[in-house]
């Protein structure tokens, strides 16, 4: 790897996504990886990752097991060679994945990514893989089913040995050869059965000696009755050999065929392993994609370098290559320069090979021809090269490739030698690599490095900040401030004596000190504004969050009110409906009462009593129309003038009304039936509706209604239309509901049946039948319909 890669520690990044690699051919793509400055190929691979990545976020990661290098064995199997179980049971491992990855890829439908075409290079092969899987269970064994010649010669085989031990199974516990045998078992010597005999009582067994044991006391014979079956079983062993290396050729030969397809999937796959490892890594890191330019201008929100841990890391923000081309940084150590400019290498490296960066969206990387670093005590004793010695071979070598593509980065600059020729060296060598037009970041204690930032255009200052409180550093980067030294304030804090302060601060020249004493006023007027800004902070996010609350309260507050109106509609939908039936069963009542009183008397009470029925009605409908006065409710309005006892008024959620006390700040209301007492602010006042004039009445004398006609208990529809007979059923039922009877019969015949489906369907719908039925043997069968009278 370049020695500047592997300074800024890309390999660590690698070896890290390496691991989240799935199978071989990925982890070395993986450990060839490079960074590339091609902007066309650096924002397809950070394309490709964030479209990995968006995928893994909808629908879960794919599957990669399984995937293996098969291009040996398909190249053999393709040149006409035979593979062994092992190998093709690879090939359907890779098969099954190559599938699996496609199947995951068509349930993310409609999404349309740039890896799309890596994902329509693949090609199913379900034919082979069953295939495969389905001819050979294991690499040791091949399947009865993978022919019927195989399956037959097993089968026979089975007989055979079946058959063998049944013989030998007699023999053993005969009690003629027990007294022979060392042992009453059965066993195998060069693939043929056998009995362990007495060496004393070889010549009393006849057969084939095939063994004899270590000791020479047993010898393994091969009855001579079994020696015919023995031979059988070994010529079907032999022909099973031969088909299973037919089966195992054919296989091959389908491999073979499909050899280009199936490479061209499994490469597809590799780099969708890949790809989506990228995605992984991202992932782990929190990380995001870039705004990917060419101009050296880089621009990281709370950036965290990515082998840190990420909880305990702090966030850091850097710009460089916009206003100005040189940060030059300073700070006490450990304070986190270096990790500042390793940073800023790292993760434009990442970017360059396609990874996502752990820094907030909308964060800005340049592409570099070259990333130039000199970081780190690189003293070598072989030869002979101070620590200082080593920076300078570096600073050289750099200044000798350094570019206007290039970026540099360089730790403690000058250091290691003395402090006033460091620091002359460090703005010589500065100046020299801005001439080459390189961008630059730089850390160092100089002060003069911090005085030349601030007269120098386009050299701007950047420092850690440090906690003198706390003696800690806060690892936080400020860009466009000096750092202070803090020598004398830690050394105060830790409590040196005075007196040896004040004669350091003497023995420092006027102009060092003048110089420190600016950098604490403006480090003391940052953080002033700091702490402002974050107070205008706070009041805005106060500000927006009670803004919010007041929509919310809002939004509910109207949500409450409709849910009110449609509760108060229900509620006056349900008195309605309870007075209609109420009105229905009292004019029943009524029809009753005038059958039993005189004529006169009860005509003249059922009119009196409809009336007060309508009116009734009438001013309970008007309850459940508020919407017409929801709409036009003024939430501002204010009353014109004090409302009196006779006002006609429009009442929130309830709808006109009238006035009928007024007590203190609550008013007695009546709308319609209801009566009740609302507030001043619930009260609308509106004009009186003039009252339509009365019209002459006009006395009309009754001599008989519907409840003096004779009423039967039978209706005959026979020879009538269906809908001649619906009109004639539903007037006999109203009629038969009024004089009180309880059953009726309603003759429709049998004909075609079509009076009688449409009779009954109107029954079943009818609201006043409680149960009808067919008629009975005697009662007219299915020419009749019975119904009972709710």
């Amino acid at each position: 790897m370049n020695k500047n890669y592997e300074t800024l520690e890309l390999d660590k990044i690698l070896a890290l996504l390496k691991d989240e690699c799935t199978c071989d051919d990925a982890k070395e793509l993986a450990d060839a990886l490079e960074p590339s400055s091609d902007f066309v190929e650096v924002c397809t691979r950070l394309n490709q990752t964030e479209d990995a990545f968006s995928l893994i976020a909808r629908f879960g990661a794919p599957s990669f097991s399984g995937l293996r290098n098969i291009n040996n064995p398909l190249a053999r199997a393709n040149a006409g060679g035979a593979l062994n179980q092992r190998e093709l049971l690879r090939i359907g491992y890779t098969l099954r994945s190559i599938r699996t990855l496609y199947e995951w890829r068509s349930h993310c439908s409609g999404v349309s990514t740039s890896l799309d075409y890596l994902f329509d290079a693949i090609t199913v092969n379900k034919y082979l893989e069953d295939k495969i899987f389905s001819c050979i269970l294991s690499e040791d064994e091949i399947a009865d089913k993978a022919s019927e010649l195989l399956s037959d010669i097993r089968r026979k085989i089975r007989a055979k040995t079946a058959s063998v031990r049944e013989k030998m199974d007699a023999m053993i516990h005969s009690a003629h050869y027990t007294k022979f045998l060392q042992e009453p078992i059965v066993t195998q010597r060069n693939g043929r059965f056998v009995v362990p005999v007495k060496a004393e009582h070889r010549a009393d067994v006849p057969g084939l000696v095939h063994d004899t044991s270590s000791s020479g006391a047993t010898v393994f014979i091969e009855p001579i009755s079994v020696v015919e079956a023995n031979n059988d079983i070994k010529l079907l062993e032999g022909r099973e050999r031969e088909e299973i290396q037919r089966i195992l050729f054919e296989l091959s030969s389908e491999a073979g065929s499909f050899a280009t397809a199936i490479r061209a999937g499994y490469d597809a796959g590799v780099q969708l392993n890949f790809v989506f490892a990228k995605a992984h890594l991202a992932y782990k890191m929190k990380a995001n994609k870039p705004i990917v330019n060419y101009d050296g201008e880089i621009n990281l929100k709370r950036a965290r370098h990515p082998l840190l841990d990420r909880e305990k890391a702090v966030p850091v923000d850097i710009s460089l290559g916009e206003d100005f081309d040189t940060l030059v940084i300073t700070g006490p150590n450990t304070g986190g320069k270096t990790v500042s400019i390793k940073t800023i290498g790292l993760l434009t490296l990442m970017t360059m090979c396609g990874l996502l960066i752990p820094a907030s969206d909308r964060s800005k990387i340049s592409l570099f021809e070259k990333i130039l670093v000199d970081i780190g005590d690189e003293q070598s004793i072989d030869q002979s090269l101070s620590t200082f010695s080593s920076h300078i071979t570096n600073i050289i070598r750099i200044i000798e490739t350094a570019d206007n593509s290039s970026l540099v980065l360089i730790d403690e600059l000058g250091a290691g030698t003395d402090p006033v020729e460091g620091a002359a060296l460090a703005v010589s060598v500065i100046e020299k690599l801005r001439s080459q037009g390189v961008i630059m970041a730089a850390t160092t204690h100089y002060a003069e490095l911090k005085a030349y930032a601030l007269d120098t255009p386009g050299v701007t200052n950047g420092c850690c900040e440090f906690d003198v409180e706390t003696l800690s550093p806060t690892y936080r980067l400020l860009i466009g401030v000096p750092g202070r030294s803090n020598a004398f304030a830690i050394s105060q804090r830790l409590g040196m004596s005075e007196d040896v302060i004040e004669n350091a601060r003497r023995i420092v020249g006027s102009d060092n000190r003048d110089f420190e004493a600016v950098l604490e006023k403006l480090e003391a007027t940052r953080q002033a504004l700091e702490a402002e800004r974050k107070t205008a902070e706070l009041a805005t996010e106060k500000a927006k969050k009670l803004q919010a609350k007041a929509q919310s309260e809002r939004d509910r507050a109207e949500q409450l009110r409709k849910n009110e109106l449609e509760k108060a509609k229900r509620d006056a939908e349900k008195l309605i409906a309870q007075a209609k039936r109420q009105s229905a069963e009292f004019l029943l009542e009524l029809e009753k009462i005038k059958r039993e009183q005189t004529a006169s008397n009860a005509t003249e009470l059922a009119r009196k009593t409809r009336r007060v029925i309508k009116n009734q009605l009438g001013e309970m409908d008007d309850l459940i129309n508020p919407q017409e006065i929801a709409e036009n409710w003024d939430y501002d309005y204010k009353l014109p003038r004090e409302p009196k006892v006779g006002d006609a008024v429009i009442i929130r959620n309830i709808g006109e009304g009238e006035i009928l006390e007024i007590k203190n700040d609550r008013i007695l209301v009546k709308s319609g039936m209801l009566k009740t007492r609302v507030k001043l602010s619930d009260i609308m006042l509106t004009e009186k509706k003039s009252k339509k004039p009365t019209p002459p009445q006009r006395h009309v004398y009754r001599t008989s209604s519907r409840a003096d006609a004779d009423v039967t208990t039978e209706l005959d529809l026979r020879g009538q239309t269906v809908e001649e007979a619906l009109a004639n059923l539903g007037i006999f039922i109203d009629k038969c509901l009024l004089n009180g009877i309880a059953e009726v019969r309603i003759i429709h015949g049998k004909g075609t049946g079509a009076l009688r489906t449409a009779v009954s369907e109107e029954l079943r719908r009818h609201p006043n039948i409680a149960e009808y039925r067919l008629g009975k043997w005697g009662e007219g069968d299915n020419g009749v319909t019975v119904a009972v009278l709710k």
